[in-house]
């Protein structure tokens, strides 16, 4: 392929790039700013996720109905909707569970790291990892004391800081595209 036809999409898409690392500049301040509606949106997008996945589970119960995997898979797929429904119904609920599996996968994340980072202690670069293993732990401990009081806010400034880091990021790069193009 031609250098010239690179340079010629590189250029075009440049100006994409930064609008779409301002709009998750935006996004990102947004869920900051309401980190509850943040959470409750995140809440809702997992729970329709969960919803079209019990669809696809019925749809599969279909399909597997000649190999006796049937029952299996309508039970599966009921199971999907009725817990995707009830979030749907009970955000602020399923926002708290949410909030719950987070602190519990900071924990065993926390926990893991704290042993890799242990049998690694002779290695350069275990001390961040013993770190990252300690924040994990306190953060997932300060979750859970905190309960139900902490579903409010941490889903949707966890979610608003990436998405705020993802949109800097990108316009970071993008600006040095757009630099070097030039």
């Amino acid at each position: 392929m031609d250098t010239g036809i690179v340079r010629g999409i590189a250029r075009a898409s440049i100006g994409w790039s930064i609008a779409l690392s301002v709009l998750l500049i935006l996004t990102g301040l947004i869920a900051l700013a309401a980190p509850l509606m943040a959470g409750v949106v995140v809440t809702a997008v997992v729970a329709w996720m969960i919803v079209l996945g019990g669809f696809a589970h019925l749809g599969m119960a279909w399909h597997v109905r000649s190999t006796g995997g049937t029952l299996w898979e309508l039970l599966i797929g009921v199971a999907y909707l009725v817990a995707g429904i009830c979030i749907l119904t009970h955000p602020v609920v399923g926002l708290v569970w949410l909030t719950v599996v987070l602190a519990v996968y900071l924990l065993i994340k926390g926990l893991f790291e704290l042993a890799l980072g242990v049998t690694l202690r002779p290695v350069p670069g275990s001390r961040l990892l013993l770190l990252d293993a300690i924040l994990s732990i306190v953060l997932s401990a300060m979750i859970w004391w905190h309960l139900p009081n902490t579903a409010g806010w941490v889903v949707g400034v966890l979610v608003g800081f990436g998405i705020l880091f993802s949109g800097i990021s990108r316009l970071t790069l993008s600006l040095a595209a757009k630099r070097v193009l030039a």
